[in-house]
């Protein structure tokens, strides 16, 4: 049996659509006990789109090239569909997050086990000559491996929570605040780029970012 993982979607490609509507953050007990089963193909592709950023990006930001980042997420991706039947969440014990970000971080770590190996076959130009030099690969930081993670972590969860809000605004309000704070334009700019007035920008920049808000303060209520 193909891995429900990878099938579909090697290097972030996709073969499957959320529902319109559908929440991309979905309550991650009930999420997590869905993946126990392989076969359910609609919970790992909720679990691909919310994670699959997140993975990649924390991979991008500790230097690894876009190829080795791709690899860290396929197999974290794969880790992570073999482990969780193991899985049992337990708050007392430990989040989600802090799994995930483990089994990421011995991924990233197997990535520069491969440069070091692989720079050593080029340079004695003998393949498998250096192998020994592997161990000595240091462990990445996992102070600073925490930071880029929660730092990616925070950024989707901005992400989840503008994609929801744009479908519950009219496309002006959400653009003026797109321009505003998003793009931080200065706000006289914003009123004359749109043609409306001061007043309208201060009143959409101020509803939409308190729905914004609302969302995110939402989505980290959710168990993770």
């Amino acid at each position: 049996m193909k891995d429900p993982t990878v099938t579909g979607r090697i290097y972030g490609k996709r073969n499957f659509m959320a529902k319109p509507g559908e929440d991309l953050i979905p309550t991650r007990r009930s999420l997590l006990s869905r993946l126990k089963n392989p076969e359910d193909q609609d919970s790992w592709g909720l679990f691909y789109d919310r994670y699959a950023p997140l993975i990649y990006g924390v991979a991008i930001k500790f230097d690894l090239t876009v190829v080795e980042a791709q690899e860290t997420l396929q197999e974290t991706m794969i880790a992570v569909s073999k482990k969780i039947p193991g899985f049992k969440y337990d708050p007392a014990i430990g989040s989600f997050k802090g799994w995930l970000m483990t089994q990421t971080h011995w991924r990233i770590k197997d990535q520069l086990r491969k440069r070091l190996r692989d720079a050593a076959a080029l340079r004695s130009g003998s393949p498998g000559t250096g192998t020994t030099m592997i161990e000595r690969v240091p462990d990445p930081d996992p102070s600073h491996l925490e930071k880029l993670w929660d730092e990616e972590w925070q950024k989707h969860m901005m992400d989840q929570a503008l994609s929801k809000v744009k479908r519950k605004v009219k496309p002006k309000q959400y653009q003026i605040f797109d321009l505003c704070v998003v793009k931080n334009w200065p706000l006289p700019k914003v009123a004359e780029s749109l043609g409306v007035n001061i007043g309208q920008v201060y009143l959409a920049r101020h509803r939409v970012g308190n729905l914004v808000k609302k969302e995110i303060k939402a989505l980290e209520a959710k168990p993770v």
